[in-house]
């Protein structure tokens, strides 16, 4: 379906605000949809961080909203920004529908602002505190220009970044960024600048939720500074991984996929990793656990097998196919399990199918969504009672797994 290419995601009315303006030291964007019971605490939190902690700078804050047909906007609207001495902008932004446009709007108005800092929170947070206003935007002011929020997360929430995206970032592109899709990030105007200078994205599925792995790696390829920032506990909207996470998966591994084909010379001559520094403290707090639904996702992994096993066949090695020929019979959830591996090699043969097959890559990526809710399923099992550190250690391990395994990538990739 065609759509309208926009020039810029900023309305008439924000660019004359932010003109009126004419500058400001912080901006903090809230890209928002749908969030009409969350975005007031947000708004609220992230106001006070600013009085307690940089009450001397001139703060915008700007609700970027994807077209809430809730109360999102009203709710932003109402909010008393003054009596903290803030300004604010709520807005739809203009183009393709996700956090991306939204973010790209925000970005658009730092960048005629000229801020010291720039800011990027989640706007369905529940665990925003006011030190995280501060932990985010002090590496910004110390000279940072890229901040990845570093977060104590429950096991089993954000299966993408635990199966994927931490993974490849790591084996990829040598940088041991723990959460490269987290959501809540703070940049240098020189970085903010560099994004929108990527003119060709916004069109893409970095406008939807390809966003966050989009900045950290362009970030890591383009030689800016980078560091974490310590937020403690993440706790947002609906977490259970058997839930419908399709076009999130796709639209972020297909941004992951994209960038090994742009950034290719870049990866394969990256021989090893690093830690990242992480800056800020936030006391120890332990995540509030949730319930998955295993057999949903071992479901899901078998009509997947039936649905494409020709697929599959086609696409991964012969011993590991026959792994998976051999899971879809297995009777006992108990003793699912995907090797580490099988997961490995599975991932790397899909990122070389999708960049191998221009025409059909979506397709192909779809097919792989089943595969990955066996990975889920398996890591249930995996990681069973261990603790949060322990199970800490075992997606670290898996990380290290990719890496080692890095020579196998570039061996099949074509």
């Amino acid at each position: 379906m065609d759509h309208k290419r926009f020039s810029t995601s900023l309305r008439d009315h924000v660019r004359t605000k932010i003109e009126q303006l004419e500058s400001a030291d912080i901006v903090i964007g809230i890209p928002s949809f749908h969030c009409d019971t969350t975005i007031a605490h947000v708004l609220e939190t992230a106001t006070k961080g600013i009085q307690k902690h940089y009450s001397e700078h001139r703060t915008l804050i700007i609700v970027s909203d994807g077209g809430s047909t809730d109360d999102t906007r009203e709710v932003a609207l109402l909010f008393d920004e003054r009596s903290y001495g803030i300004e604010k902008i709520v807005t739809i932004y203009r183009g393709l529908p996700g956090k991306g446009s939204a973010l790209r709007a925000i970005f658009e108005a730092a960048d005629f602002l000229k801020p010291k800092a720039i800011v990027v929170f989640d706007s369905d947070l529940l665990s925003i505190t006011p030190q995280w206003v501060k932990n985010i935007i002090d590496p910004v002011m110390f000279g940072y220009d890229f901040v990845a929020p570093d977060y104590q997360r429950y096991k089993f929430d954000a299966t993408i970044t635990n199966t994927i995206a931490c993974n490849l970032t790591r084996a990829l592109y040598g940088m041991r960024i723990r959460q490269p899709i987290g959501g809540d990030f703070g940049l240098s105007p020189k970085l903010c600048k560099y994004y929108l200078d990527q003119s060709d994205v916004w069109e893409t599925d970095v406008a939807r939720f390809g966003i966050d792995i989009w900045m950290t790696t362009m970030a890591i390829v383009g030689g800016f500074s980078i560091c974490q920032a310590s937020l403690g506990v993440k706790i947002h909207g609906k977490k259970d991984p058997s839930s419908d996470l399709g076009p999130m998966f796709s639209q972020v591994v297909g941004t992951i996929f994209r960038l090994m084909e742009q950034n290719e010379e870049y990866w394969k001559n990256v021989k090893a990793s690093k830690d990242v520094t992480l800056m800020g403290e936030f006391p120890t707090q332990s995540p509030e656990p949730f319930n998955i639904n295993q057999d949903e996702l071992i479901d899901y992994f078998k009509m997947g097998y039936r649905n494409f096993k020709g697929i599959w066949s086609g696409i991964l090695e012969k011993d590991d196919y026959e792994v998976i020929r051999k899971l879809v019979r297995n009777t006992s959830k108990k003793r699912f399990h995907v090797p580490d591996e099988t997961w490995v090699r599975i991932v790397y043969r899909y990122a070389n199918a999708f960049h191998s097959t221009p025409r059909q890559r979506m397709k192909v990526l779809r097919t792989m969504i089943p595969l990955y809710y066996g990975r889920v399923a398996s890591l249930v099992n995996e990681l069973g009672d261990k603790t949060a550190e322990e199970s800490e250690a075992v997606f670290d391990a898996h990380a290290g797994v990719f890496e080692s395994m890095k020579d196998y990538l570039i061996k099949i990739w074509k």
